[in-house]
């Protein structure tokens, strides 16, 4: 189930803060558990039970590693099988197609393919189960003693397909007692309805826009680009928006989530992009891969070693394909010049320099992001280059960006930060301004509403990118 649809809003959200602002207490938690499995099991009935599994599987470590776990050495013996556990679920059900595969192209054999169909979320659940293991053995996290408390961490509906990676230090104290209040709906509210609008209203929209751009003939030089920085916009309006409604959802239900993006197309360098960028995954790998492998506390061949690993998993991670290893690889290419080469160079530029540095190489990246087919993306790249003979511009670049200018626009101007910068000028405002603005604000969100339902109801093209992950 996709949050910008009419089931969810109309019938799936209303149903369930109906029950869970009627009952009381610790009662909540039985009312999003339940709510929460639903949720899953409308689009994966069956993987429901791998889900389950993977939560028990590091339930069950956390209460072996305090009750057995008298030595460190016990501690890291069952860690270490249920990180074998989660992570062989993980690799079966998200590799073992490209693994054979990539078997099949290296060494010219045809074994058939398993055929493994993905479950949804699983490289963000099984992260999250993973987490609490590893926190539990570094003594970080206090052991959780109620398994439905624990299931109802890792199922919570708001992040659990597509994050951000909540870890259980985050929450275990909300798990138990969390304020409800009005406040917090009001807010919640206000920050999922704008995720909503930039989903349906930009990201959708520009994904279209990508579409007819990315299967359109005859495309001039100017024309690959601006398909290329269209999958860009739309990806990141698809995510964030995505992570927006998730930090909602968890605000009126008295969650406070980890921010997972801030503005990351207006860094200045691929360092600052990813310090912005799916901020609960980078700090995933950098307190569970990076950090332990040595970080940057070790000689520079080493902080290189520990860096492409890092970045290879990441790559893999996004996806069982050699595009998303060739991106991560790409982006880590960069972070080592920067850090080694020309990082303080860099800096003494104008912001402007600076700004379009990081934005051109984010955006050739996410062109080797979006090709899983390698011909493709070559073929796609060449375009970019006119390789065969196509004219650096021509009138199709107008055709196309003026049939989606405003959205277009509007996309460009948001992905800076135009509404933290507005909500300064407001508070250095008098309090009647503040109480036009919200009222004119309150307004607009009503009509802005509307129109998203009107094309939910029309609009048949409403992907969600990160399904796929």
């Amino acid at each position: 189930m996709v949050f910008s649809t009419l089931p969810f809003i109309y019938f799936f959200l209303p149903a369930f803060f109906l029950l869970y602002f009627t009952i009381p207490g610790r009662a909540k938690n039985l009312v999003l558990l339940v709510f929460s499995l639903i949720f899953y099991a409308w689009g994966e009935p069956v993987y429901i039970l791998l889900m389950l599994l993977s939560s028990f599987v590091d339930y069950m470590d956390g209460i072996l590693q305090e009750r057995f776990g008298t030595t460190k050495a016990r501690r890291r013996l069952f860690l270490a099988l249920a990180l074998l556990i989660n992570l062989s679920l993980l690799a079966y059900f998200k590799y073992a197609d490209f693994a054979v595969s990539t078997v099949n192209t290296l060494f010219h054999k045809e074994f058939p393919l398993p055929g493994v169909a993905l479950p949804i979320g699983i490289s963000f659940y099984t992260f999250q189960t993973v987490s609490y293991s590893i926190d539990v053995y570094r003594k970080k996290v206090r052991v959780e003693h109620n398994y439905f408390d624990y299931l109802t961490y890792v199922c919570m509906f708001p992040q659990l397909i597509a994050g951000p990676i909540v870890r259980f230090t985050t929450v275990q104290e909300e798990i138990k007692t969390r304020t409800v209040s009005r406040s917090n709906f009001e807010c919640g509210l206000m920050r999922f309805l704008l995720g909503l609008f930039r989903k349906v209203l930009i990201a959708n929209q520009i994904g279209e826009l990508w579409e007819s751009l990315r299967t359109a003939q005859n495309l001039s030089v100017a024309g690959h680009w601006l398909g290329l920085l269209c999958f860009t916009l739309q990806l990141y309006y698809d995510f964030s928006a995505y992570s927006d409604m998730a930090i909602g959802l968890g605000r009126m239900m008295g969650f406070h989530f980890p921010e997972n993006f801030i503005y990351p197309l207006s860094a200045t360098s691929i360092t600052e992009f990813w310090r912005r960028w799916h901020i609960s995954l980078s700090g995933w790998f950098r307190d569970y891969v990076y950090i332990p492998l040595g970080g940057n506390r070790v000689k520079v061949p080493r902080h290189l070693f520990n860096l492409l690993a890092v970045w290879f998993l990441t790559g893999l991670w996004h996806g069982a394909s050699w595009n998303y290893v060739l991106w991560g690889l790409f982006h880590c290419f960069f972070l080592i010049l920067e850090k080694y080469v020309y990082g303080g160079a860099l800096k003494k530029l104008p912001r402007v320099l600076r700004h379009l540095y990081a934005v051109f190489l984010v955006v050739v990246g996410f062109g080797i992001f979006v090709f899983e087919d390698m011909t493709e993306l070559k073929t796609y790249f060449a375009g970019c280059i006119g390789a065969h003979g196509e004219a650096f511009f021509r009138t199709d670049v107008l055709w196309y960006a003026g049939n989606h200018l405003p959205v277009l626009a509007a996309a460009i101007v948001l992905a800076f930060p135009f509404w933290p910068w507005l909500r300064r000028k407001l508070d250095a405002a008098g309090a009647g301004v503040r109480r036009l603005f919200s009222l004119a604000g309150a307004a607009a969100m009503v009509v802005l509403f509307i129109v998203v339902t009107a094309g939910m109801v029309a609009d048949t093209y409403n992907p969600f990118l990160y399904f796929r992950f």
